[in-house]
């Protein structure tokens, strides 16, 4: 099914904001590997079942919802006793990038656009990701919400990220999967800005409120430019 076409006036976009997981990620991988590989890692750790386990680590996961540390899989491999990012290796064929990504970069590139990775992934986690998701040659500049200090929902993220990169908020597109996220660029005035509308392949696409649902990336790429 091809998909309608979502308008951008590439001449003003300036710079070009995308998040990783999710967006251009197949969030199927993170999801798998939190809510299902983790809980019969850590059910076998803690001599458990698995429901236990799930119900433990619920209620981690949300002490630390929407800080740094849920992003950090060194505070997670700490408070779990984990090697985390060894697991995320063992886990990675799973790793996938999204339909038409690709060929959505390469038009962006091709337009000449700023194009910044702008995600609140930790850089160890970036650097995995990017050994089984060839992405990183697209990207002008990559920006872990870690270096930041905030998290991109987090009050005073943008302001921040403003002090350290010099970017016109009202030439900016941000794609991201996270409608807190999107809010906060919304606050901030970010003048273009798309949620995803199916971030995990797997699951059911998700209520994307005010904010323009993005279903496939070949809806941005100018049918003249097409790939």
């Amino acid at each position: 099914m091809i998909e309608k076409k979502i308008p951008m006036d590439w001449k003003t976009i300036q710079t070009v904001f995308l998040d990783m997981d999710g967006t251009l990620l197949d969030l199927h991988f993170d999801n798998y590997f939190w809510l299902e590989y983790i809980p019969i890692q850590y059910a076998k750790q803690q001599k458990i079942s698995i429901e236990e386990a799930k119900q433990q680590l619920k209620t981690h996961y949300q002490a630390f919802q929407g800080t740094l540390d849920w992003y950090c899989i060194d505070h997670w491999g700490k408070h779990l006793g984990m090697d985390i990012e060894a697991l995320k290796h063992k886990t990675a064929q799973r790793i996938q990038i999204r339909t038409k990504v690709l060929s959505f970069l390469e038009f962006l590139k091709q337009q000449q656009q700023h194009v910044v990775l702008l995600t609140n992934a930790h850089p160890k986690t970036i650097r995995l990701k990017f050994q089984y998701a060839p992405i990183e040659p697209y990207f002008n500049r990559i920006i872990s919400a870690h270096d930041i200090g905030l998290a991109k929902e987090q009050t005073g993220f943008w302001e921040t990220l403003q002090q350290q990169f010099d970017f016109d908020r009202r030439h900016s597109l941000f794609i991201d999967d996270n409608l807190d996220v999107l809010r906060c660029a919304q606050h901030y005035n970010i003048a273009y800005l798309l949620a995803i509308h199916q971030p995990d392949s797997q699951q059911a696409a998700v209520e994307t409120e005010t904010f323009t649902a993005l279903k496939c990336f070949s809806q941005l790429i100018e049918t003249t430019q097409s790939l």
